[in-house]
């Protein structure tokens, strides 16, 4: 039997933010016919079961519900023209832009002209951190939770110990509030809470939650449902034990790459992200990233943002289909963990709103950023806001206008 063969001008795979806005401008722009792969029952990628206020400023100019702003997104990419199509699984590639799709109606192949990977990017569960101790119910990501409590109205516990500090985490307690969870403690291992500090203030004020910095949980027991963690105090070694019957890993996040990886496409070794450039091209002709899948992880309205430029790229591409310029490589020295993009080709236009993204692993008040080439200062700059572990850090992007395109890699960092 012959897989049937689907022929769009633009293949978009994943309909997050920055899939269905990448699809929305590009479908009333090109000579043919745009389509979104979503594994998802419904297209909107994780806002879609974030019940809370705080998306869309960014790109849509107002603030929405996650829902809302998921429901949005769709439905701009619908009326622009763009076909999406849910529960459909991309296996792995067939050719340079063509990939094999499994879906409910069965198995078929998409061949297209351009390829946009926006897979997005995941939170590492209790097994990827390695977290001894029993294998109780009642643990979840964030993701896993709020699917749970929003998108299929289950019950959770009584009373949640939160690991990490992040906006998502506290996203998690918002929603373990809704689902009537207490939240016992939110531990993470940094001095200061990740989070803006509105954030932190808001949320111990409001919600009540006490939060011990510079801690671990090193041991879950229960059986067959949490019963309590055991935490560390990172300077100290003591320890002590927390009752709850539900823990929620949230934050330290991994690009959804496995496309990347399976196709061959050169990887960032930094943020294990397929490595672009500041057009966000990857090493294949004609495939493009965009998204949290290349810095993991940002805000949905700065992912949606990165579907909007993309677009452009995609559009100028589709227009000559040339080689671009060799490049030089941008890295990121500590206490910088990534940069992105990762490379720079002389000619090329500035990133998504003229910022480079980075994560760092100190907090810094006052930062001074430095860039430097072939042993050189290639510039200098002190930024008014800080550096802080758990959410990207943005720099200008004129402080790499110095660079040379032949002197070899770029190094970013912070001090």
């Amino acid at each position: 039997m012959n897989t049937p063969v689907i022929t769009p001008h633009v293949l978009v795979i994943g309909g997050g933010p920055a899939g269905l806005t990448a699809a929305a401008e590009l479908a009333p722009r090109v000579d043919g016919p745009v389509l979104v792969l979503e594994r998802e029952a419904a297209a909107g990628g994780i806002p879609r079961h974030s019940d809370h206020t705080g998306y869309g400023l960014r790109d849509l100019r107002r603030v929405l519900t996650g829902p809302a702003y998921a429901r949005r997104l769709t439905e701009t990419a619908l009326r622009a023209g763009a076909d999406i199509r849910t529960r459909a699984m991309v296996t792995h590639w067939a050719g340079d832009r063509a990939v094999e799709v499994t879906s409910p109606e069965g198995r078929f192949r998409v061949e297209a002209r351009a390829v946009v990977l926006a897979t997005g990017a995941r939170e590492r569960p209790r097994s990827a951190r390695r977290i001894p101790g029993d294998r109780p119910a009642g643990v979840y990501t964030t993701g896993q939770l709020q699917n749970a409590v929003h998108l299929h109205r289950r019950q959770v516990g009584k009373r949640a110990v939160v690991v990490g500090g992040e906006l998502v985490s506290w996203s998690a307690a918002l929603t373990l509030r809704e689902a009537g969870c207490d939240v016992a403690l939110m531990v993470s291992g940094y001095e200061r809470t990740e989070s803006y500090g509105a954030f932190n203030l808001g949320g111990r004020a409001l919600l009540r939650i006490p939060v011990a910095n510079r801690t671990r949980v090193v041991r879950i027991i229960g059986g067959p449902r949490v019963r309590a963690v055991e935490i560390e105090r990172l300077d100290t070694g003591a320890r002590r034990t927390v009752e709850c019957d539900t823990v929620v890993f949230t934050g330290d996040w991994i690009p959804d790459h496995e496309l990347v990886r399976t196709g061959g496409l050169e990887l960032a070794a930094d943020t294990l992200g397929p490595l672009v450039d500041t057009a966000l091209r990857t090493s294949r002709p004609g495939v493009f990233a965009a998204g949290n899948l290349l810095h993991p992880v940002d805000t949905a309205d700065v992912a949606a943002l990165d579907g909007r430029h993309v677009a452009d790229q995609v559009r100028s591409w589709l227009a000559v289909e040339d080689s671009p310029a060799p490049g030089v490589r941008l890295l990121a020295a500590k206490p910088l963990r990534w940069v992105s993009p990762g490379l720079l080709r002389p000619g090329d236009p500035a990133p998504p709103r003229g910022r480079l993204l980075l994560w760092t692993d100190e907090f810094i008040r006052v930062p001074r950023v430095s860039v430097s080439q072939a042993g050189r200062t290639v510039s200098e700059r002190t930024l008014p806001w800080p550096a802080a572990p758990g959410r990207v850090f943005r720099v200008p992007w004129s402080v790499v206008r110095g660079i040379s395109a032949a002197g070899g890699p770029v190094t970013v960092t912070v001090r």
